[in-house]
């Protein structure tokens, strides 16, 4: 039988099978381990395979503090032509071409795309307009309007190039579209281009190494086993320091008090600890107030 959800509260690190949209994999973790409490961290579209970090019970209030996680991601993009949805799934837009561009000129053309920019979402993705997913409207042939947002690209390299695929790595902020991208370098260059593989092998804190094959987690499910593949709550979110507090400042926390901490410990420019307990358990977000004191804006009390 599957683990129960009193020993689940934490991240699954899953590595996402082409096909499979990411509701689809976290509905086949929900059965692996008997919970409905389990959500993912930033969508794979059904063609990218790669990292998908899905919050288990009690951590699933933590979700809130990944949202601006960077992403690490290897893709193909083909040029020649182009297509409605910006990958290769879709129907092309385009009378097919042979790029006449050099490694060079892909290469400029790449730059641009570098640092701070602005980016308009594709019209079939999961951006909402008035409630509803672009995606659906895009399929109903009616008008998708998404405004541009700014995201951040910290690195983009171009692993190789063959003159029609240009393998490339990607290190991004949350909310890039790496088919946007495909597709806007497709027009810069005059031929077309989409979208052809992804894989993304960093979310975060959690990369490749880290994770687990649907197969591989139905075998530790089949065998009581589930919990071994978790990253407990305690070791999320690296960046917030940890504070180990007493049982009465423990207990104090749940009832939504103020605590300090040490102050000699230096935490400048923190506005978030990690309370965590005698026995090593993760109690509460807190948030600075003032100087070594904190407020518990999260709290994970003893239920599931």
């Amino acid at each position: 039988m599957p683990e129960t959800v009193t020993a689940l509260d934490g991240v699954l690190i899953v590595d996402k099978p082409e096909g499979w949209t990411s509701h689809d994999v976290v509905a086949r973790a929900r059965k692996l381990a008997n919970t409905r409490r389990i959500g993912h961290l930033g969508t794979l579209d059904p063609m990218a395979t790669g990292v998908l970090p899905l919050v288990v019970g009690r951590a699933t209030r933590l979700a809130q503090f990944f949202a601006s996680d960077a992403k690490i991601y290897e893709g193909v993009i083909r040029f020649g032509y182009s297509t409605d949805t910006y990958d290769r799934d879709g129907t092309p837009q385009s009378e097919p071409q042979r790029p006449r561009f050099s490694q060079q000129e892909l290469e400029a053309a790449l730059d641009r795309f570098r640092g701070e920019i602005e980016q308009a979402p594709p019209p079939v993705s999961a951006k909402k307009i008035h409630g509803t997913p672009a995606y659906k409207l895009a399929r109903k042939r009616l008008p998708v309007e998404l405004k541009p947002i700014r995201i951040h690209i910290s690195r983009f390299d171009l692993l190789s190039f063959n003159g029609v695929d240009a393998e490339v790595r990607v290190q991004c902020s949350a909310g890039t579209y790496l088919r946007s991208i495909a597709h806007e370098l497709g027009q810069m260059l005059g031929c077309g281009a989409f979208l052809q593989a992804l894989r993304r092998t960093a979310s975060g804190q959690f990369g490749l190494d880290q994770s687990y094959t649907l197969a591989h987690l139905e075998e530790l499910a089949a065998a009581g086993e589930l919990a071994t593949a978790i990253v407990p709550a305690r070791d999320l979110l690296p960046s917030f320091p940890n504070e180990i507090v007493d049982r009465f400042t423990a207990a104090q926390i749940r009832q939504g008090r103020d605590f300090r901490v040490s102050p000699f410990r230096a935490r400048h420019g923190h506005r978030y600890i990690k309370a965590i307990s005698p026995d090593g358990d993760l109690i509460a977000i807190g948030e600075v107030r003032m100087p070594n004191l904190y407020h518990p804006v999260l709290v994970f009390h003893g239920e599931n």
